[in-house]
């Protein structure tokens, strides 16, 4: 019979030497795994299992790795029969296998894969990749709520905490009623021109109205809980236009008289200079028909032109 290479059914390498058809065979596949959880999830500092079994092998003593995946770096966790990295002391195998988890924390979050070889075949080896999500519940979110908008004016709301593991998602109550994320949604809030943003956490108004005045607070939660923000009063006040234009007028009126007062003063001579121009305080002008000598001792001596030495 010619050589010749056929798959048996269930086989994983084929059979390549010419033998009958009768006793055609191939070599079984040394490990076979099963995990009953390959996406586990858990709230932080809370004890997981990541489950790894082998289902049937023909090896006695397989060789055990564990090997964590995150931001596409790849790091040992179980390597030689020893727990790795930042695992050490609050992890454990069990069962000779699967990988439990003490505490888990944040940091812990990505995906771990369990490899079992045959220990006489390192290159026959089975794995499986488990997806680890650690929950964190939201803080208290922080809640900035304006005190008070102006009639017909926009105004924005914010929500936000950094936290929450996933991320969180919000939702805006005002006075204990819970606002949908577009006002003309819902017919109680037709009146109203607000939009929510549940990932941002941000409420915005296009133009309040009366009817928008009131308590708000927001809720930010995920799948390991929730938190709320205190309640924080919006006033929303007529715009009194009348005012405002009275007011710019008994401004201008009182600035008219200023200037007027002003002109009076000038005109009158309240702010013209007392001295005559270029006369100095120290020495005092000369009048006529007197005649002055300096001398080094006396200063200035004055006499009359009709003094005759």
């Amino acid at each position: 019979m010619d050589v010749h290479t056929e798959r048996a059914p269930g086989c994983v390498h084929l059979a390549q030497k010419s033998v009958h058809p009768s006793h055609l065979c191939c070599t079984v596949m040394a490990v076979d795994l099963y995990s009953s959880n390959t996406n586990p999830e858990v709230q932080e500092f809370q004890r997981v299992e990541l489950s790894c079994q082998i289902k049937q092998t023909n090896t006695k003593n397989p060789r055990i790795e564990w090997k964590k995946i995150r931001n596409g770096d790849t790091s040992y966790v179980y390597f030689h029969s020893v727990i790795q990295g930042d695992l050490k002391n609050r992890a454990e195998i069990k069962d000779g296998i699967s990988l439990v988890i003490y505490n888990a924390t944040r940091t812990d979050n990505g995906k771990y894969r369990c490899e079992v070889a045959a220990a006489d075949d390192p290159k026959s080896f089975e794995e499986i990749t488990i997806n680890l999500t650690v929950t964190v519940k939201p803080v208290i979110p922080q809640c900035r709520v304006p005190k008070s908008v102006p009639v017909g004016k926009s105004a924005v709301l914010h929500c936000r905490e950094n936290e929450g593991y996933p991320s969180s998602v919000y939702r805006w109550y005002r006075n204990s009623d819970a606002l949908p994320e577009e006002s003309r949604s819902n017919p109680k809030f037709l009146n109203s021109t607000f939009i929510v943003n549940v990932s941002t956490g941000t409420l915005m108004f296009a133009a309040v109205n009366k009817g928008d005045m009131g308590q708000y607070y927001c809720i930010a939660s995920n799948a390991a809980g929730s938190a709320r923000c205190d309640a924080q009063l919006l006033e929303v006040y007529d715009l009194n236009i009348g005012g405002i234009v009275g007011g710019v007028l008994v401004v201008v009126l009182v600035l008219v008289l200023i200037t007027i007062g002003m002109c009076c003063a000038y005109r009158k001579g309240y702010f013209a200079n007392s001295r005559p121009s270029g006369q100095s305080f120290m020495n005092p002008s000369k009048t006529d028909c007197v005649n002055y000598l300096r001398t080094s001792d006396e200063g200035d001596f004055r006499h009359k032109s009709s003094f005759v030495i």
